[in-house]
């Protein structure tokens, strides 16, 4: 008696299933935010979500008013207090179909052909989703049904715009820092100034020790900064270099170059279409963030996995798996996240 060979759509169930783990490994490593949040590993930033209709991030927002001193019987002040509140963001969803027509099926209908297939099908697949979500991370939210990425959290008019449920314009903690080069520095950004105006944006994100520690910069403001070093020794990051990302240092935290293919992000028409944009920070940016405050939250049950089984079509000899993601990138203190912009 002879084993049948596995459907097409058998493969395909076992090879997402197979790689879904791999899959969410690779969108972390080709992008350094993503990559940094994942290896914080102490703290919520990489932690899934299991539930709920929205992803709630708690915020502290005010501090203690009862801390006092005080001597012998002196009463003590126990007023009730409202330290936090919570912002609340929206569960994103994203897939992508890997489609096999009866006819391919036919093709390769030997197990090693077979196997080919659906093995480069996939692979194109878990490419197109990693793009978009990559994509995603530096979105400003105004693209329906899209992730909230970094220029909506940190954003270069930080007054306006409702982020969490948060209205900007009544919370002023609720308000990252932005500093135009042209504006508030006076003039573009160059070798000889690009330095003052990190300097500018940086010391007004620190408390204490807790500091920027992630720098993520596009070609042009990586260049200026990169030259304005070369009279003196660079300093790399080994960590990021390791990962595959061009790094320096500044001030203790990782400048990295996350320029996109093209060199900068395209968020221009090729949004407005729903085609796929280029990666990467914005054209000549730079993101100060402190990944403490920045979270990743992708749904436990929908992290790049099939969603349920074969699907045919009612009028096509076609068969279809979807590779699944849900979640959004979150912030609970825009306060010390910032961005220098042109």
């Amino acid at each position: 008696m002879t084993t049948p060979n596995p459907s097409i759509g058998d493969l395909a169930a076992t090879t997402i299933e197979n790689r879904s783990k791999k899959l969410a490994d690779n969108v972390s490593r080709s992008n350094a935010l993503l990559l940094r949040l994942k290896k914080r590993g102490n703290n919520r930033a990489y932690m899934p979500i299991s539930g709920g209709r929205t992803i709630m991030e708690e915020i502290e927002y005010a501090q203690n008013t009862t801390s006092m001193w005080y001597a012998g019987y002196e009463k003590l002040n126990i007023a009730p207090q409202q330290t936090f509140t919570a912002a609340e963001y929206n569960i994103r969803q994203a897939a992508v179909a890997v489609i096999f027509s009866g006819l391919e099926e036919l093709q390769n209908s030997g197990p090693e052909a077979m196997i080919e297939l659906v093995g480069r099908r996939v692979a194109n697949a878990e490419r197109t989703i990693t793009d978009r979500i990559g994509v995603g991370v530096y979105s400003d939210g105004t693209t329906p049904k899209e992730i909230g990425g970094i220029r909506f959290l940190v954003s270069t008019s930080p007054s306006s715009g409702t982020i969490g449920g948060i209205p900007a314009s009544s919370w002023t903690f609720w308000r990252n820092i932005a500093y135009s080069a042209a504006t508030d520095g006076g003039a573009a950004a160059t070798s000889a100034n690009i330095q003052r105006y990190m300097d500018a944006v940086y010391f007004q994100l620190i408390r204490g020790n807790d500091t920027p520690d992630l720098i993520v910069a596009d070609n042009n403001y990586y260049t200026l900064y990169m030259q304005s070093l070369q009279p003196i020794q660079r300093i790399e990051s080994s960590e990021m270099a390791e990962a595959g990302f061009r790094s320096l240092k500044y001030q203790g935290a990782d400048v990295v170059l996350d320029g996109g293919f093209n060199g900068y992000g395209d968020y221009g028409s090729a949004n407005a279409s729903d085609a796929m944009a280029t990666g990467g920070a914005p054209s000549s940016s730079m993101y100060f963030l402190n990944t403490r405050y920045l979270h990743y939250r992708p749904h436990r049950d929908r992290n790049f996995v099939p969603i349920r089984g074969d699907r045919f079509s009612t009028n096509q000899d076609a068969t279809v798996r979807l590779i699944g993601w849900a979640g959004n990138l979150t912030c609970n203190a825009r306060r010390f996240q910032g961005v220098l912009a042109a």
